[in-house]
Order: C-alpha cells, then structure tokens, then sequence
C-alpha cells in the first residue's frame, strides 16, 4: 500500500492513523490531531476526500488509504505503509464503527457478525498491526471510540452494545499487556453525538432530540470536537502520559445521573 508524504516539511511530525476518517467523529479527529502537529494516515472505506483536503489546507501532511478493516490483508497493507514510510505510527484512532437498531429476538446472525466484525474485530486487527510497530519502536498510543453503550445497556442495541463493552475490555486489556513497553491504550466513550450516523439512526423512529436532550444532564448532544478534544488528550504522552487503561465518558454527565427524568428536568 503506497503510503507517501503530501509535505516534506512535516517529516520530522508525529504520525496518526485514524479510522473512519471520512465523516463525522473520525474526520474532526483527523483535524484537530494535524492542528496540533501531527502527519495523518486517514483510513476508511470509502475515500475521505473531503477530510483530506482540509487536513491538506492545515498545511499538515496526510494521505488516504481506502479499505474495508475486517480485512486481515488490507489491515496488513496498512501496517506495512506506515512502516516503509514512517518506521511507525505514534498514535492509532480507532473510531470506524457502525450502528445496528434492533430489537435482539430480531437481530439476525448476518447483522450480529457484521456489527461484531466492524466493530471489534477491525480495531484488534489494527491494534496489532500498528501495535507491534509501536512495541518495537518503544512508544506509542491506541485510542478506541467505545460509547457509553460499552457501560451500559441500551434497549434495541444487542450487537452494538456486545461490541463497545468488547472493545473496552479490548482496551483494558491491550493496556495491562502493553504499557511496561511504552505503549498506552485507553477509550473514549461518547454519549449521543451529532453526526451522520446519529441522523440515519434517528431516521429509523427510534428516538427524537428531545429524547436524548432531556437524558443529559448538560442538556445537549455532544459535538464531534468534543469527542476529538477527548482522543487528542489520550493521544498525547505530555498530557497524559500516566493514563492507561481508561474508559473516559464524554457524555455531558449521562453516565453519572440516575434521576428519573422529571427530576432532572427541574434541575435545569
């Protein structure tokens, strides 16, 4: 996989690989991680042309590189890239994800495995490609976008929820493991947050705005800046270099409040 630098300039940079770079969560990961210095590898399947070309604007060096990561070859590719032209990855964003609303007596063993496989299954592959780079090289840092439905359970979400409850013990795992070697694994676990998946999500009749506004104390969605402010935090050894193994809700306070909701409403 021809992976090549977009700015000489940048050569001395850190390195990024962030998954699911093309829309939503993923791309404002990719720009805020090149605004604080760092040359990206945007990974996802389909090209994230637009991410790209504003990571590109930032004058940071970036290049996409489109596949599927339940792949074992393309995740193969991908590790190599980075290695023949970088020697490593400092940081990897495992963000790539998707929704599944389905009561569980009606989720099918095809959507189970797909959810399970994208979800799960990609970001082990990625972490031990990329991850054996980082152990070799001494240092380095995965961040994993979990959700808040990692910590709990959330009706019509049996695949999903499997899968970010696995991803955090993916976490805490690669963490106890890696971390006398230099490399750090945490979460972030966002709550409700406004992108294109919670749009097709909503689209389905399964919950309004005011469902999820009148849930959070802090009385909003979460923004993808939030949840990338979060992930750039995690990536950076000078801010948290001490910090492994972390499950970190960016959720406004969800996860903290067990008040009925006419309770919490006249808090307000």
């Amino acid at each position: 996989m021809d992976i090549s630098p977009q700015h000489a300039e940048s050569e001395s940079a850190l390195v990024a690989v962030v998954t699911g770079a093309a829309q939503g969560i993923g791309r404002k990961v990719a720009e805020v991680l090149a605004a604080e210095g760092y040359a990206l590898v945007l990974a996802d399947i389909k090209e994230p042309g637009e991410t790209l070309a504003a990571v590109r604007d930032t004058g940071a060096e970036a290049t996409a590189v489109v596949g599927d990561i339940t792949s074992e070859a393309y995740v193969t590719a991908l590790a190599d890239g980075v290695r023949e032209r970088y020697g490593c990855a400092d940081v990897l964003v495992n963000n790539a994800g998707i929704s599944q609303l389905t009561p569980a007596e009606d989720t099918t063993a095809a959507q189970w495995r797909r959810v399970l496989e994208t979800n799960l299954t990609g970001p082990f592959l990625l972490s031990r490609a990329l991850g054996r780079l980082m152990l070799d090289a001494g240092g380095g840092a995965i961040v994993n976008i979990a959700s808040i439905a990692g910590l709990y359970g959330i009706a019509d979400r049996a695949a999903y929820n499997a899968s970010k409850h696995g991803l955090i013990g993916l976490t805490r795992t690669l963490a106890a493991e890696w971390g006398g070697r230099g490399v750090r694994v945490n979460a972030v676990c966002p709550g409700w947050v406004k992108t294109e998946m919670d749009a097709a999500d909503q689209s389905s009749g399964g919950y309004t705005d005011d469902d999820i506004v009148e849930r959070v104390p802090m009385a909003r969605f979460a923004a993808p800046e939030d949840i990338a402010r979060a992930t750039a935090f995690l990536a950076d050894p000078g801010r948290s270099g001490f910090i492994n193994g972390v499950a970190l809700p960016v959720d406004g306070g969800w996860t903290a409040d067990a008040s009925w909701t006419s309770l919490r409403l006249r808090k307000r």
